[in-house]
């Protein structure tokens, strides 16, 4: 499989299933057996995961890429035992950096969930080709992640704008947004992965969706305000 195909869904996977470290493993850079050069992505997701991890308390070391030849079976096993070796030194998950499973699986769940989220804000920098090992440290610097992080957007349809025409609802990639006709629309926040197809769809002429940033979501209506009451034609 290419490399480019891992995702970080996968990687966090991994870690919330109890693996003490990930290792990632491509073709050398520049080197691609397809068209795609996949392993520059897989490069920038590693990079991006390793400050993530290190956000959330755990040991970036923990995760590793490494790029080399299907001809170089030594040193694959080198770089294999290399980091099985750091991995050991380090120690079981969340034991060496003082965390709980509770901690670690919580953390884990909250970034899981951001995934899609994250992929856009970042879609610029994870599909960069980076030609130099000098740029890998300052790629994703930790301001950035830091208000990545602070500055999560969501998405709330304002009751007074929403003309219950289904046009969001339909569109939504993970069925989050619970509405009918006559029917005023809510975002279920627990299931939105923040893409922003909501906001693309809603008619210009509504303007009903409103994109928030590092603030609290409004409530949702209650079921009896969700009613929508249209006014008779003359």
């Amino acid at each position: 499989m290419c490399s480019g195909r891992v995702d970080l869904a996968h990687i966090l996977r991994a870690f919330a299933n109890g693996v003490d470290g990930v290792f990632v493993g491509g073709c050398r850079l520049g080197e691609c057996n397809y068209i795609t050069h996949g392993n520059y992505h897989a490069l920038n997701l590693v990079l991006l995961a390793k400050k993530i991890l290190a956000r959330i308390g755990l040991d970036p070391e923990r995760l590793r890429v490494a790029f080399m030849s299907a001809g170089e079976g030594n040193r694959f096993v080198e770089v294999v035992d290399d980091f099985t070796r750091t991995i050991k030194d380090i120690g079981p998950l969340g034991q060496s950096e003082g965390l709980d499973n509770n901690s670690v699986d919580t953390a884990l769940v909250e970034v899981s969930r951001l995934v899609p989220y994250i992929k856009i804000e970042k879609h610029t920098k994870l599909t960069a080709r980076l030609e130099n090992e000098s740029e890998y440290a300052d790629h994703f610097t930790d301001e950035e992640i830091e208000q990545l992080f602070d500055e999560v957007v969501s998405y709330y349809i304002d009751p007074e704008k929403c003309q219950a025409c289904m046009i969001c609802q339909r569109r939504c990639p993970v069925d989050a947004i619970d509405g009918g006709k006559n029917r005023i629309h809510v975002i279920d926040q627990e299931r939105c992965i923040k893409c922003g197809t909501c906001l693309d769809a809603c008619p210009s002429r509504f303007g009903a969706v409103d994109k928030i940033v590092g603030t609290p979501v409004p409530p949702p209506p209650t079921e009896a305000q969700r009613n929508l009451k249209r006014k008779a034609k003359a």
